[in-house]
């Protein structure tokens, strides 16, 4: 994968403003903390998810924080959020944190974009070491029904990606090359994506009822789930909240209360928002932006 066409592909990293620190003191047996950044992004990059990583040692005093990288160098990290099967991701995933003494114990989750859907994943396939708090932000976990705003929209490679997922998401050769066709969820299609989704598919339970992912789920504490209310990335946004749109049509949304995952509870979530456990946030800001005193106020508290 060239670095021209990975600069056309890019969604937008993190973007967070700079402003005044608010410092949390944590004691001693404070929880790590495993990051996984989204599509276009990396572990290390110091103008967003290495920022992200400093700033929360800077709030938390002597936290432990591990920020995901899948491959072996950063361009590898960066390109296989395209182009590596997500199945494969998650299982390289499980063995890094099961190799992790300083995990052994259990960690907090915080997941950006894709990097969400892909650690609820983690949560629902790998108890051990057990996951407590999982923080979504942005989070696709009904999948999309768009393809992700990249820059240069009148480009040949952001031209062709869209065709592909418009016309053959559900494509063998699709499904198993291009990540983001692994998330794609057509509400006109529902039978076809059913029958080829290779990961969405499965972890929200559309195939069939795998017991072990409800039970594994449900043992969060708290699952966050951040939605941006002027998102022009993710479509739809209600899909962050784990809405989607209303099946057999495109205009309609329904929130996860009113769907059928949730009234068969499928995934164990009904039992986890009567019990208190799920948390909705929102923040007026555009894909993945959001100011250091709101992370600070809304979400380091459920890190301390």
């Amino acid at each position: 994968m060239t670095a021209a066409l990975l600069m056309l592909l890019l969604a937008g990293p993190v973007t967070l403003a700079a402003g005044s620190p608010v410092h949390f003191k944590a004691a001693n047996g404070t929880i790590p903390l495993v990051l996984w950044h989204g599509m276009g992004d990396s572990c290390c990059n110091p103008l967003s998810m290495g920022a992200i990583k400093k700033m929360i040692e800077e709030e938390i005093s002597g936290i432990y924080v591990r920020s995901l990288m899948i491959g072996k160098t950063i361009v590898e990290d960066t390109e296989n959020g395209f182009f590596m099967d997500v199945n494969a991701q998650v299982s390289s995933v499980c063995s890094q944190l099961a190799q992790d003494p300083k995990l052994k114990d259990g960690y907090n989750a915080m997941g950006f974009s894709q990097g969400a859907q892909f650690l609820r994943a983690v949560a629902q396939r790998c108890p051990s070491p057990p996951m407590k708090t999982l923080i979504s932000i942005g989070g696709q976990h009904q999948g999309v029904y768009g393809l992700p705003k990249c820059p240069g929209e009148s480009s040949f490679w952001c031209n062709m990606i869209r065709k592909a997922l418009n016309s053959g998401a559900y494509r063998d050769w699709v499904q198993k090359h291009l990540v983001q066709a692994q998330y794609w969820h057509d509400p006109l299609n529902e039978d076809l994506y059913k029958m080829h989704s290779l990961f969405l598919a499965d972890v929200n339970q559309e195939k069939a009822v795998n017991e072990t992912y409800r039970k594994n789920l449900q043992r969060l504490e708290r699952f966050i789930m951040v939605k941006f209310l002027q998102d022009s990335v993710v479509d739809p946004v209600d899909t962050e909240w784990f809405g989607f749109l209303k099946s057999g049509q495109a205009k309609e949304t329904e929130t996860l209360q009113e769907s059928v995952l949730y009234k068969e509870d499928r995934l164990g979530l009904a039992a986890m928002d009567k019990a208190g456990k799920l948390v909705f946030l929102a923040t007026d800001g555009d894909h993945l932006q959001f100011s250091r005193e709101w992370f600070n106020a809304h979400l380091l508290p459920y890190l301390r």
